[in-house]
């Protein structure tokens, strides 16, 4: 009794630490801080569930806590901190591969035993949750690795459809509801006839496994931040689905919270974007296309200015303020470091700097503060787009490096633009703003960006870093 009192304890205890971790989340300046309670929560949980169950003896959990730890430390460090989007969407697809694993453990054990893994007799309530289970972390599975091939390049991150293809959505998700009824049916009946639940578990997990790819393959570049999200969210619920299944009170709690969390942040993404989750869903949105979309734009008569790093220099040196908006081109320069050293320089000349952030800035929600954070620049010098859109006005130069829809100025009046109505930074009332790009190619929605047609903007072309850093070199002799 005394064990089961002190894994309840434990219990509260990975809650209270998950919830905390969750709310230190919320700040650049406090989320290291929530990662390490969030962490600890749920080493705490694990090992309550393993003295719980007395699944693995000590030595066998020391060895497993060795094993994965050691593994994550080799994933922390080597993975390029381009590549974290990727890593989050692999992160998500295991998490559903996992919940999807332990239904099946579940059913494995009713078929050998009669009743499930907690000693309750198998029924309809039971062999919900286990449907559940399996298709949300079926779907999670194959819809994250999707968007793994999508973030990498491995897949095309051109929105992916054919002829009929919603109508087969519509079919094949209607075939996993009906797996899952099929299913639940049986179980009613069981163990008087148990195949309808071995049947409808194959049928709920077939289904579902090309439900995930045909959910996100039609979902173009520019919307991953918002899939990424969402996927999110599902793998959250597909462990609050396994924690019924195992009437495990730390996993419904973590899953709960990983689910809810994710749901919001998704919204957050929608709205950065101004995009409905149902017209995110409907796909068709950006991609890796190098023309750019026909909208109200015309490039009749316009024209671009160049500059270089010397000219670029003078007029940050000669700036009171300046404001540096990243984005996905600065994670492919991985020119971070460089940034951090500009403003450095910059900051000891007595130049205000700030960095302005977009909620979907990169590949994943936060992909730019963890850059940042990454190269060591102080949590108080990044601000999110409501706080600093109203100091661009007052800015000498706004430096954009590698970010292109989010500065679009045609998401203000430009109705035929498909960003219109996305709040954007704004950079074009600065009084000189400098793009950063390698060419003219436009972003991730495919349509031409009016900022860089600007009469009082300029383009610096090439590598990032490599331009930051020549920036750098000239303003030290200056």
């Amino acid at each position: 009794m005394l064990i089961d009192s002190l894994i309840k304890i434990a219990y509260l205890v990975a809650a209270v630490l998950f919830i905390s971790g969750l709310k230190n989340l919320q700040s650049p300046g406090t989320a290291r801080h929530g990662n390490r309670l969030a962490a600890i929560g749920m080493l705490v949980a694990v090992v309550a569930t393993l003295f719980q169950d007395q699944i693995l003896t000590p030595a066998e959990m020391i060895a497993g806590l060795a094993i994965g730890g050691l593994a994550g430390m080799v994933l922390a460090k080597r993975v390029k901190m381009t590549s974290m989007p990727e890593l989050v969407a692999a992160f998500n697809g295991f998490g559903g591969l996992a919940s999807m694993g332990v239904a099946g453990a579940e059913i494995a054990v009713i078929m050998t035993t009669g009743e499930g893994s907690t000693g309750e007799p198998f029924g309809v309530t039971p062999a919900v949750t286990v449907a559940l289970s399996i298709l949300i972390g079926m779907v999670t599975f194959t819809g994250s690795f999707v968007a793994f091939g999508k973030l990498s390049g491995k897949i095309s991150g051109n929105p992916i459809s054919f002829p009929g293809m919603r109508l087969l959505t519509i079919l094949v998700a209607s075939a996993a509801i009906a797996g899952g009824v099929y299913m639940v049916s049986g179980a009613a009946a069981f163990p008087a006839i148990s195949d309808p639940v071995v049947f409808g578990a194959y049928a709920v997990a077939g289904a579902a496994f090309i439900l995930g790819i045909l959910l996100v393959i039609p979902i173009g570049g520019a919307d991953m931040p918002v899939v990424v999200a969402l996927l999110n969210s599902y793998s959250g619920l597909a462990a609050a689905a396994t924690g019924f299944v195992l009437d495990n009170d730390a996993l419904i709690v973590s899953g709960a919270l990983v689910g809810a969390s994710g749901l919001i942040l998704t919204n957050i993404m929608c709205v950065a974007m101004n995009r409905s989750l149902l017209n995110v869903l409907l796909g068709g949105f950006g991609g890796d296309s190098d023309d750019a979309e026909s909208s109200g734009f015309s490039l009749e008569g316009k024209s671009i200015t160049t500059t270089t790093p010397d000219d670029t220099a003078i007029l940050l040196s000669y700036a009171e303020k300046v404001i540096i908006v990243p984005g996905y081109g600065m994670a492919v320069a991985q020119a971070q470091h460089a940034v951090r050293e500009l403003a450095d320089e910059l900051e000891s000349r007595g130049i205000e700097v700030k960095f302005a952030i977009h909620p979907v800035a990169g590949r994943m929600p936060g992909h730019m503060n963890v850059l940042l954070a990454e190269a060591n620049v102080s949590y108080d010098k990044l601000f999110e787009m409501d706080e600093i859109n109203g100091e661009f006005e007052s800015c000498d130069v706004a430096l954009v490096i590698g970010a292109n829809d989010v500065v679009n100025p045609a998401a203000r009046h430009d109705k035929a633009s498909p960003i219109y109505g996305m709040p954007i930074l704004n950079v074009d009332q600065a009084s000189i703003s400098i793009v950063l790009k390698r060419s003219m190619r436009p972003g991730y929605a495919g349509i031409q960006n009016e900022l860089f047609y600007n009469p009082n903007n300029k383009m610096l072309f090439g590598d990032a870093k490599d331009s930051i850093s020549e920036v750098v070199a000239e303003i030290k002799q200056l």
